[in-house]
């Protein structure tokens, strides 16, 4: 088959199509094992649908634009070094909340499927260049590919997780710490993200020792910063990003799905946490740095001070929230979702406040039509049921997982090969929102600075680990050039803020670790 006058080529179009099969079939079975998409207090269907259009208007014109400094490959292995929003959670949101704007178009009939194939094949095509490159190590695309587990962490990372790991038991001070910050981090991200799970993201597991798996878990957003919302709410909060490595004894995560959803046999209970962690990291860190990891007093003094002013913050939230709009719960829970992967501007350093914190007017444009009941109703026929016209297929087909004629969300027609449908206009439309103005304050690992101070140092930041020398030596190199110079020096790069390995180099095994934790 030529090519036609999109430039598009049918091998384009193929891997596109393979794109969008296999995210709507790992899309609906999330949909329906995972989660009810419900709040009592925030019209989450009605936004969900609002940041579904302002992802579709919006993430060609972003992704080119961060493209233009940085490759999506190089983001995906900027992204094993730091614990922000590049998790599998944003890695899934990507095409999906994208792809779902399109199919929403298309049965408004304001959409043909050939129209927009440029800007769909280019998304997709991004998405799978970051995602390959993020899972490298595993070789993995998605946790769907690795039986519902995601393990894209190097061992030289693994490692000092699993030597730094401060030991604790059912009762014991540094326990109750734990739980307790989890607790309320976790109540205070689902508040921050509008009700929802993306200020949330789970990872692994990582097998310990015969008894005992380490799992990853990642908390973002959490400080004044992006957010609009939370200037006032989060300013005594000293960290974004916290990411907790938990050891735990006697159960097996056989499921850790791009949701961050984990499941164990048997059943994780509190009793079973044996060893905790804390770090934090962002574009800046370099990589993960360890926050009162000193001893284990100093981390349960650093869990209880954090929980304290997280429950402070999560009061002052609630203030806030309670007296906003419909409308600002619309735009806050739109943008939430919409913004998903806005670390990827902030890594490239073209972060632009109005980019991700607004809404796109030709998506506005359709919030009349997102009343509580259009918004679960069409929703769950959409995602759910998989019911709407443009997801009907022949009698003869069975979708993967429900065996009804359906197709989660509809392929590209090869036509477009030859020059059909119609392209998207190139840009963005002004962008609105009711939630007021933003500080220009954003708390990193710098600390407290303006955002062109931020762009400025995250244009100019360059790993050690991302050096030519050492970029491309992963865990399959390593296993074969353990003596060669550049291997050693690697291991101590990532061991330099380790308690218990700093200066070790390679060659280490679990047994040795363990050894040295005492």
């Amino acid at each position: 088959m030529r090519d036609g006058e999109t430039g598009l080529t049918y091998r384009q179009l193929l891997e596109a199509n393979n794109a969008i099969q296999t995210i709507g079939d790992d899309t609906y079975w999330l949909c329906v094992t995972r989660t009810v998409q419900e709040s009592k207090l925030f019209p989450v269907p009605a936004y969900m649908l609002l940041s579904y259009l302002n992802c579709f208007y919006r993430y060609p014109t972003l992704l080119r634009k961060i493209e233009a400094v940085m490759p999506a490959e190089e983001i995906g292995d900027r992204a094993r070094l730091m614990g922000a929003k590049f998790g599998n959670l944003p890695g899934w949101g990507l095409p999906t909340f994208y792809l779902l704007g399109r199919e929403m178009l298309i049965n408004f009939g304001m959409l043909r499927p050939e129209d927009a194939a440029e800007d769909v094949v280019y998304v997709l095509d991004f998405w799978r260049r970051f995602k390959l490159a993020q899972q490298r190590e595993d070789g993995h695309l998605n946790a769907r590919e690795f039986g519902q587990r995601v393990q894209l962490l190097p061992e030289r990372r693994v490692q000092v997780f699993h030597a730094d790991l401060h030991r604790c038991e059912n009762g014991d001070r540094l326990h109750k710490a734990a739980h307790g910050f989890l607790a309320a981090v976790s109540q205070y991200g689902f508040m921050i993200s509008c009700e929802s799970r993306v200020t949330l993201n789970n990872s692994g597991p990582y097998r310990l020792g015969p008894d005992r798996e380490l799992i990853v878990r990642d908390f973002t957003d959490l400080a004044q910063g992006d957010y609009p919302w939370l200037d006032g709410v989060g300013d005594d909060i000293a960290y974004n990003n916290l990411t907790v490595t938990m050891e735990v004894k006697d159960c097996h995560f056989y499921l850790m799905d791009d949701w961050g959803s984990f499941e164990s046999k048997p059943e994780f209970t509190a009793d079973k946490l044996v060893g905790v962690g804390l770090y934090t990291s962002d574009v800046l860190s370099d990589n993960y740095m360890p926050v009162g990891m000193g001893s284990a007093e100093e981390l349960a003094d650093t869990f209880e001070t954090l929980t304290a002013k997280i429950k402070d913050a999560i009061a002052a939230l609630w203030r806030r929230v309670s007296t906003w709009s419909r409308d600002q719960m619309m735009d806050a829970g739109a943008i939430v979702y919409f913004s998903i992967i806005k670390d990827f501007a902030h890594v490239a350093g073209v972060y632009d406040h109005d980019d991700w914190m607004t809404i796109d007017e030709r998506a506005d444009r359709f919030r009349p039509l997102f009343n509580d009941e259009f918004g679960r109703d069409f929703l769950g026929e959409m995602v759910g049921l998989v019911d709407l016209p443009s997801q009907r297929l022949s009698s003869h087909v069975m979708m993967q997982h429900n065996g009804q004629s359906a197709r989660y969300i509809s392929q590209l027609p090869p036509t477009v090969v030859q020059g059909e449908g119609v392209p998207m206009p190139a840009g963005l439309a002004p962008g609105v929102s009711s939630l007021g103005g933003k500080q220009d304050v954003y708390t990193t690992t710098a600390g407290k600075i303006s955002l062109a101070e931020y762009n400025q140092r995250a244009g100019a930041a360059r790993p050690a680990q991302m050096a030519p020398e050492y970029a491309a030596l992963s865990d399959s190199w390593l296993k074969w050039n353990a003596q060669d110079p550049r291997a050693d020096a690697l291991y101590r790069l990532e061991q330099a803020h380790s308690r218990n390995l700093k200066d070790r180099g390679i060659g280490l095994t679990a047994e040795a670790i363990e050894a040295l934790r005492g």
